[in-house]
């Protein structure tokens, strides 16, 4: 057995997660420039938004055209470029010291100060929600580079999590789990979902979360549509409700489902349920090191296509998590990626059946160095009956 703490020991004791440092940054980025050299490339360009956040701790209070663009390449320091105006800012980030900030003033060309960090005939990987306006002003200062999405390039730029990462992970899924046992104690029937849904981000926010991404809550034949935004349908008795919902807590995601039912189920309903349930369990226990992230979909979905439901099973089995709470990894048919330990990801498995009711059930998870699957939601999977 490893030695090492359990992932998310931090939480169980109740400690704050461990601020992230300049040697954090700093070796993130090297990780960065590493990876970026093994693809093949001459660097990578990252856009404010969840790549930078993750690289260098600095999070624009305003992302407006002005460019930023932190600058990673192997055998070089670190740069960021940022308006002169936003410059105090990026000082104060946590990984201000590992890098080394470029400003430039409204009416200096932007590309001009950027043109010269970058090999003129380099191939470079960009963050994928760079504004298209930055990325052709490079391209006319630099005409012989060329550009490919980091997702596409370096899909596990962030896919693989530290141990004080895995606290904030399970820090928000535990939140996420209070979140559950509450609702649980609202009354559902006679209340519109939106109701439910503004009850559940309440609650988010009421354990530490900083951010809500999202609150499905999908009563009845709306719980057929995976993604179904709350609307102004009356749950109403018998109904299946699938809560689906998450946000960010200390920079790190939460995402988890569990489906109740207002009053007693049918026997179909049970039986739907408890196939769903049993595919969650075959996922989870698909997780080891070594194996492909493929995998893990096959045995849920295996489950499920046997009970003759396979047809509606219709979306991919899980995604990763992190600072955004859906990234790369994915649990899909042809994803033959390994899974390593302190990879995080769901695993959610569902039946949805048009114009009645779906089934859904969602844990966040990571592989351990002992060679097992680690849940980071523990609310019970059985089905709950609510009023």
């Amino acid at each position: 057995m490893s030695s090492t703490p359990a992932p998310g020991a931090a939480e169980e004791r109740g400690e704050t997660p461990v601020p992230f440092t300049a040697e954090d940054y700093r070796a993130r980025m090297a990780r960065a420039a590493e990876s970026a050299a093994d693809a093949g490339l001459a660097g990578v360009i990252v856009a404010p938004g969840p790549d930078l956040v993750y690289l260098t701790g600095y999070q624009p209070t305003a992302i407006t055209e002005r460019l930023t663009a932190l600058v990673v390449a192997p055998g070089r320091e670190p740069v960021l470029v940022v308006p002169t105006l936003e410059a105090p800012d990026a000082e104060k980030a946590a990984g201000a010291a590992a890098l080394t900030l470029r400003d430039w003033t409204d009416g200096k060309d932007p590309y001009a100060v950027t043109a010269p960090l970058l090999d003129a005939g380099g191939r470079f990987g960009v963050s994928d929600n760079a504004w298209a306006m930055h990325l052709l002003g490079l391209q006319k200062a630099l005409p012989g580079t060329s550009y490919v999405s980091l997702t596409e390039a370096l899909p596990m730029l962030r896919g693989v999590k530290d141990a004080h990462e895995l606290d904030r992970i399970a820090a928000a899924g535990a939140a996420a789990d209070r979140a559950y046992g509450e609702i649980l104690k609202v009354r559902f029937a006679g209340r519109r979902e939106t109701d439910v849904a503004a009850d559940l981000a309440a609650l988010l926010l009421r354990f530490g979360h900083s951010q809500v991404d999202f609150t499905v809550v999908g009563s009845g034949p709306n719980g057929a549509n995976p993604h179904h935004e709350a609307g102004d349908r009356v749950i109403e008795r018998g109904d299946m409700v699938v809560l689906d919902f998450g946000g960010l807590k200390h920079g790190y995601g939460s995402d988890t489902t569990r489906t109740v039912h207002v009053g007693e189920p049918t026997d179909e309903e049970r039986r739907v349920h408890d196939l769903v349930r049993e595919a969650q369990q075959a996922g989870f226990e698909a997780v080891r090191p070594g194996v492909a992230c493929q995998e893990v979909d096959r045995a849920a979905r295996k489950v499920i296509t046997d009970a003759g439901y396979g047809e509606y099973f219709i979306h991919r089995t899980g995604h990763g998590i992190g600072v955004t709470t859906h990234e790369p990894p994915y649990m899909i048919e042809g994803e033959e990626l390994p899974i390593v330990p302190g990879m995080c990801f769901s695993i959610e498995p569902g039946v949805y059946l048009p114009g009645r009711f779906g089934v859904r059930i969602e844990d966040i998870v990571t592989a351990t160095e002992d060679g097992a699957g680690h849940r980071f939601n523990n609310t019970p999977h059985e089905m709950a009956l609510v009023d």
